[in-house]
This record gives structure tokens, sequence and C-alpha cells, in this order.
């Protein structure tokens, strides 16, 4: 059976739940805040909240300033790194303040495909080379954020699930504290998948997706890869190599790889029950994958997660082809 696919994994913009009406709302103030006409052509509504705009702008709708925030000065510093990422629009003061949410402006991306393993694990090598001075106001990796606030509001889930589910967060927040040393602590992406890097027409690999920049473990940013493979087997083992052989390590071998694991895997789960408050096919998808969590689906690989799109796919629904 074909895999379905869907677009949780990030949680760079607004809540599912926001209505579209609301949402024009909020971007029709920031635009008149930023002085830009707002003839909003919308792009998507899901995890993010996504416009584009006249003049080749693109719009972003985010929940917390901080993300926002995070997102225009970790673009910044890629560039001034060297490193290709998407722009914020320079001579806008940003992130502007809209409605209890952050609006980002930026420029419109050319038409493009999702990284090979071998181009997301060398990206990401070149990222974690980088130096970061003190004053880099990314802030700590937060490994769990609000997550037991969102649980609690989780209603798609019975009140024993939710309990296991805090539990479950009080367990690896305990083991955090006790994480494993690895490489040093240094700028990562926080979410490195291939979906938030891309490759352009003229060969430029860029990153995207920028709110969850932070200075962290960089082992971080290898274990979604090697997530896809071990847990979900959303990749093949020669993929997995090419991405290892690129990088120059595999945080396979490492032993904090299981509880970065851990606290992805458990990310995913909750991204589900969020959106099933919405979308209510996603039910099933939240109680299988908390059913794989609690070892009730047998030893990973877990077959049946929903993937989310492609790179290319998404391309296809938010950036005008040129």
């Amino acid at each position: 059976m074909k895999a379905k696919r869907f677009d949780l994994e990030h949680d760079h913009g607004t809540d599912g739940g926001g209505r579209m009406s609301d949402m024009r709302a909020v971007l029709r103030a920031a635009c008149l805040q930023a002085g830009i006409p707002a003839d909003r052509e919308p792009l998507r509504l899901g995890s993010g909240a996504i416009y584009r705009l006249s003049d080749g702008l693109i719009a972003r709708i985010h929940r917390r300033m901080a993300a926002a925030e995070r997102a225009v000065v970790g673009a910044r510093w890629l560039r001034d790194s060297e490193i290709d990422a998407v722009q914020p629009v320079s001579d806008i003061e940003q992130p502007v303040p809209s409605h209890d949410h952050a609006v980002t402006f930026w420029h419109e991306l050319p038409p493009y495909r999702p990284a090979t393993p071998a181009e997301l694990g060398a990206t990401l090598a070149r990222l974690h080379q980088r130096p970061h001075t003190t004053d880099l106001d990314l802030g700590l990796i937060d490994p769990f954020g609000p997550l037991e606030l969102r649980i609690r509001q989780v209603r798609v889930l019975g009140e024993a699930d939710r309990a296991w589910l805090l539990d479950h967060v009080a367990a690896l927040r305990d083991r955090w504290t006790a994480l494993p040393g690895g490489r040093p602590w240094t700028v990562i992406h926080g979410n490195a998948t291939a979906n938030s890097v891309i490759v352009t027409r003229d060969g430029r690999v860029l990153l995207r997706n920028l709110d969850q920049l932070a200075v962290g473990p960089p082992e971080w940013d290898l274990v979604p890869s090697a997530l896809d493979l071990m847990s979900l087997g959303w990749t093949t083992t020669h993929q997995y190599a090419e991405f290892t052989r690129a990088y120059g390590r595999d945080v396979l071998r490492w032993p904090g790889y299981f509880l970065l694991r851990d606290i992805r895997e458990l990310t995913l789960v909750t991204g589900a029950a969020r959106a099933a408050r919405t979308h209510p096919n996603y039910r099933a998808q939240a109680l299988y994958r908390l059913s794989c969590l609690r070892g009730d689906e047998g030893p990973r690989p877990w077959p049946g997660w929903w993937r989310p799109p492609s790179s290319s796919l998404v391309a296809a629904m938010v950036i005008r082809r040129v």
C-alpha cells in the first residue's frame, strides 16, 4: 500500500487550527506595517502559513516571535558564514509582530529539488564546521520545548495515553541531563531533513526552514537520517551510507544516539496528534505512532508511518515555476 504523505515535522508556522481568514488578517496587518502591498496569494496553510506576495516576496507567519527571530538572525549568520540559505528581505525590520503572531518576509526561491543524502551530509558538515561567536543570538537547543503543554492540549488521545506521554517526556528530560559526550556544540539546523536542504537548477545547495537553528550537539542534525533508516524504513542502507560518507561520521556509533532518537520519535508522535485536532483522518496515525512508541507494534523499523512530502512536492505547491 502506498504510504500517505503529510508535513507535520516542522514547527515553524501557525498552528494547523488557524483559519485562513485569521491568517490573512495577520498578514494584512504585517504588510501594512512593513509597507508592502497585501495582495496575497495563499500557498500553504498547515504547520505553517506561507503567502506569495508581489515582486517575488514570500511572507511566512509564525506562532512564536522567538522562532521568527531565530530564522532571521540565523539566515544572516549563514550568509556571513558563506553558507547558502534562504534570505530575508533586507530593507524591512523583521520580524513584524501582528495579532499575537510574527511575520517574516523572504525572497522567493527559484525551482529546486530535494537534496540527495550525500548533499545533505556534506552541507551539514560545512555548517557544523563553521565557528560561531558568543554574541550570536540563536540560543541553546531546547530539545523538548513546550511538549508537556502540547500533550495536555491534545484531545484525540485518552487520559491514560496523555499520562504515559508526560511520563515519557519526564524520563527523557532526566536522560538529557546525562547526554553522553560527543563533538563540540556548534550551530545546528535543528530539523535537518532533505526537505530543509534543497538544490536549485543552477546547482546551488541552500538551507531553509531555519526556525529551529540553535547552538547544540551536531549529532542532533544526524539523527533524522539515521532514524529514517533504523526506525521508519524511509531510506535504504545505501542512501544512509552516502549520507555518512559525505558527513564523515556515523551517528549510530555514538552512544547518545538512542536518546536523541527517542526525543525525535516523540516529537513525530505529538506532531500527528496535534494535526488530528483539525484533520480527523490523522487520528489513527497518531494512535499508531503512539502504539509503536509504547512497544506494542514490535521492533523497529515500524511500517506505516506517513511520510512528509518530498521537497520537490512542496516546491510544486509553494514555489512559482519559472
